[in-house]
């Protein structure tokens, strides 16, 4: 299966949209895209080849999504991706940010599809996560980040 990715330019420097990305993901990460829903759940990447990719409610409970496989800021951040489901059906997450003007080019790809059999085509399907930006990196929706998607594209 083909992967599926995301590329689209912020007005930042790739030093502050891998920040962004990486170690505030909880002031952008949607909530109800988790395994306990709860508001006031934080994510954390701990930043490190080999680092855990988790949530953590308030009351301490603590859920593993993923590993870091590359940690390398500001340019680039992959990992294994398992959230919700078990560890051997992880796909592959890279995102790398390179400066672009007075910008940074953001380039997602995700990867591993073939993985998870039948069940990689419904992500694909309706790929909500990979159909635009996080809010704190489209325009209006904070982190001081402001410029549009310039593509998407979702495979076929």
């Amino acid at each position: 299966m083909e992967p599926l990715s995301l590329d689209f330019t912020v007005g930042c420097s790739p030093e502050h949209a891998f920040a962004v990305w990486a170690t505030r993901t909880s002031a952008w990460w949607p909530h109800g895209h988790s395994v306990s829903a709860d508001p006031g759940l934080s994510v954390t990447f701990e930043p490190r080849p080999g680092g855990r990719i988790f949530e953590r409610t308030p009351a301490g409970a603590e859920y593993e999504w993923g590993e870091v496989l590359a940690w390398e800021p500001p340019r680039r951040l992959a990992y294994a991706w398992h959230l919700r489901q078990d560890r051997r059906d992880a796909t592959r997450v890279e995102i790398s940010f390179a400066a672009e003007g007075d910008g940074t080019r953001v380039s997602i790809v995700h990867s591993g599809w073939e993985r998870l059999g039948d069940r990689g085509a419904a992500p694909r399907a309706h790929p909500k996560g990979l159909g635009r930006p996080p809010a704190p990196l489209r325009p209006g929706g904070g982190g001081g980040i402001t410029a549009p998607p310039l593509r998407v594209a979702c495979g076929p």
